[in-house]
């Protein structure tokens, strides 16, 4: 049974983001007011939700919003394995549960909150990290990444590309009055004077953390077509991995990639669509060489053409032909675990974001690169059913 098109999102909601470890409010209470506030923008009454999804190391459950939300009835409750990866995964689990008829009106949130709650960053490095790169000082993440950004750039894809994704997410923030990166534009000379973090990541190749929260509200597409907002279509959510991706020790082949070619040829297959219909993107960019991979892998573009497609121009909305990123991303809007990246795509879709792209129908939105399971999506309007 194919889910294309059979569930729609049609409520978003956000809180601000704040420096990691500076919310007001502790993460519980972010993910309560981004819940209600999706609620409220669909025009659902919070109490109706009965259904939760969400992914990786998310601490704040189905039962625990049952009672803080009111609910009638909470019918259905999961989690995407993974971390980061899980995003699209989750409106796969959501899409599922309401066509398969164990919930009606599903929420996927997402919310992170360091002075009420363990950083993420240490359980992501214990469940992800083998002991062989720990024991030889390889212990987080960006080491990891480091190590493949250099492989991508010994098989020709040029440092130029990383900069430009970094460039095109400050760009975009310039509009966004939310996004943490508002009020400061990356210029190529403020790029190359940043610090090395890991080479060859600088400073401003890096997402920066956050506390927030961030949720969704799924339900039929027949039901979306009566509701406050105009729908977003989950036209295809694959979520998996390759043969090779489930090890850790980073040996999979080909090395420069983030887990996505496979996922990429599902989601492509499902949805009818290809790259070159994709009229706006938000990529995850933990890191930007990862988005990098991550926009190969979908085939906007091979290693070898790479420096001609990613560039700062192609990149920016609106007269970029591939224009990503558009509140600024993970780098210059904020990060969550990507969760901010979902209501931009929707926002493209309706024709609301800051950096909006004449005309989008189908909006691209894709997992955490590099992790042992990841997933990828596709929204569309109501002309691409």
């Amino acid at each position: 049974m194919s889910l294309r098109g059979k569930t729609a999102i049609v409520g978003i909601g956000q809180t601000p983001y704040y420096k990691r470890g500076t919310a007001p409010d502790p993460e519980q209470k972010l993910a309560l007011r981004a819940i209600v506030a999706a609620c409220e923008d669909a025009g659902i009454d919070p109490r109706d939700i009965d259904g939760f999804v969400s992914y990786g190391s998310e601490r704040n459950t189905g039962q625990q919003m049952l009672p803080a939300l009111g609910l009638r009835d909470l019918r259905f409750a999961a989690l995407a394995w993974t971390h980061g990866g899980g995003i699209p995964g989750a409106l796969t689990i959501a899409a599922a549960a309401i066509v398969s008829g164990q919930a009606e009106i599903v929420v996927v949130h997402r919310a992170m909150a360091e002075g009420s709650n363990q950083r993420l960053q240490v359980a992501v490095t214990q469940d992800e990290t083998p002991a062989q790169f720990l024991v030889n000082g390889v212990d987080f993440i960006l080491a990891r990444s480091a190590q493949r950004a250099m492989r991508l750039i010994h098989e020709g894809v040029p440092q130029e590309c990383f900069e430009a994704i970094a460039r095109a997410g400050y760009f975009h923030a310039q509009n966004n009055p939310g996004a943490m990166g508002h009020g400061h534009m990356l210029t190529l000379e403020a790029y190359a004077a940043s610090r090395w973090i890991g080479e060859p990541l600088h400073l401003y190749d890096c997402s920066r953390e956050s506390d927030a929260a961030a949720a969704v509200v799924l339900v039929s597409a027949e039901r979306a077509r009566d509701l406050r907002q105009k729908p977003a279509y989950l036209l295809s959510a694959p979520m998996g991995a390759g043969a090779s991706q489930g090890s850790r020790e980073d040996n999979h082949e080909p090395y420069t990639s983030v887990g996505m070619i496979g996922l990429a040829d599902r989601l492509w297959r499902e949805s009818g669509y290809g790259p070159s219909d994709v009229d706006v993107a938000q990529v995850y960019e933990n890191f930007t060489p990862m988005a990098a991979m991550a926009l190969i892998d979908h085939g906007f573009c091979t290693r070898e053409s790479a420096g001609d497609v990613l560039t700062f121009d192609n990149l920016i909305a609106p007269a970029g032909k591939l224009p990503i990123n558009t509140s600024g991303g993970n780098i210059a809007d904020g990060f969550i675990h990507g969760m901010g990246l979902l209501p931009e795509a929707v926002r493209q879709i309706r024709g609301t974001s800051t950096n909006q792209v004449p005309g989008a129908r189908l909006s691209l939105m894709t997992g955490g690169p590099g992790d042992s399971l990841t997933s990828t999506a596709l929204l569309g309007s109501d002309e691409t059913l």
